[in-house]
């Protein structure tokens, strides 16, 4: 496989692997991004196999790979079920793949605002047809709001002080740069944890903006409609709120990770929880891709 270099793809031959691919079998890739994992399953499937991609970004259906066996689809994978009705392949899909990381595109092109490397607008938008960017959300929201979003997002234990620094900043100029964000909320970050810090502030808008948990909870309830039995889920995710949700998912079938079951005592889910624990990338890997160093795979397999 050759890498795009919009974004290398995290745990490649393990996420592959983990999807078990049958050559004439329908599969999606919920998060097309760059195409490598797209183009990594495309290149195990026969004549008869078929791959779906999805993406909310235009930037990545534009640069979508041709192939006879591929589909890109432009839009957001929580309506994962929608398309595969549309597409005739609803509760046929063998295996579905979600790598849950923002694209290196999106923290290298800093006119997106993903990043606080580079001073750029505050945008932070997956679909840059959505109305609500970073910069509107900080506008707008009280104290009360933004406090919740570092919190529970960014898990920011100065969530109530950042917000009110914002609040504060922007009666007097707008907070609608990565350079102005960065600049007010500094003397809230530690020193000895600064770009760790900076990160989940990011982090935290970016979630909020995009929708991004909601986003994901539909996703993998739409899953158990689009997967036949014996179907496989690989989910990749970056950072434990993610995980925590994939992970309850995965073993009993709800968020909560609460087992139900039934009269005889005997556990009623929807998946079997394949990885005991996750797959995380090996050193060499990280080497060589950095931003994989947090990534996690969880694998399940429809009953």
């Amino acid at each position: 496989m050759t890498e795009d270099v919009y974004h290398i793809p995290a745990l490649f031959t393990q996420s592959l692997d983990a999807l078990c691919i049958n050559p004439g079998g329908v599969y999606v890739d919920a998060t097309l991004g760059g195409g490598g994992h797209s183009r990594g399953i495309v290149e195990r499937l026969g004549n008869d196999g078929h791959l779906y991609s999805i993406d909310q970004d235009s930037d990545a259906i534009n640069r979508a790979f041709e192939h006879p066996l591929f589909t890109a689809i432009h839009g957001n994978f929580r309506y994962l079920a929608n398309y595969m009705r549309y597409y005739g392949t609803l509760g046929c899909v063998d295996g579905i793949l979600a790598d849950l990381g923002v694209s290196s595109h999106h923290f290298d092109d800093a006119s997106r605002g993903f990043s606080f490397r580079a001073d750029a607008p505050l945008d932070m938008r997956m679909n840059r047809a959505s109305s609500l960017t970073a910069a509107s959300l900080i506008a707008d929201a009280s104290a009360e709001k933004l406090a919740d979003i570092f919190y529970l997002y960014g898990e920011l234990r100065q969530s109530r002080k950042i917000a009110s620094a914002i609040v504060s900043a922007r009666q007097k100029s707008p907070v609608d740069t990565t350079g102005r964000l960065v600049e007010v909320v500094s003397p809230f970050v530690s020193p000895s944890k600064e770009k760790k810090e900076l990160a989940q502030i990011f982090q935290a808008l970016r979630i909020e903006v995009n929708g991004e948990m909601d986003a994901l909870r539909q996703f993998l309830n739409a899953t158990l409609e689009a997967l036949k039995p014996g179907g496989r889920l690989a989910v990749i995710t970056y950072h434990s709120l993610e995980d925590r949700l994939v992970k309850n998912f995965m073993r009993s079938g709800n968020f909560e990770g609460i087992m139900e079951k039934d009269i005889f005592g005997r556990a009623e889910v929807p998946l079997k929880l394949l990885t005991s624990k996750p797959i995380v990338p090996d050193q060499e890997e990280i080497d060589r891709n950095p931003r994989s160093r947090s990534a996690k795979l969880r694998v399940a397999q429809k009953l």
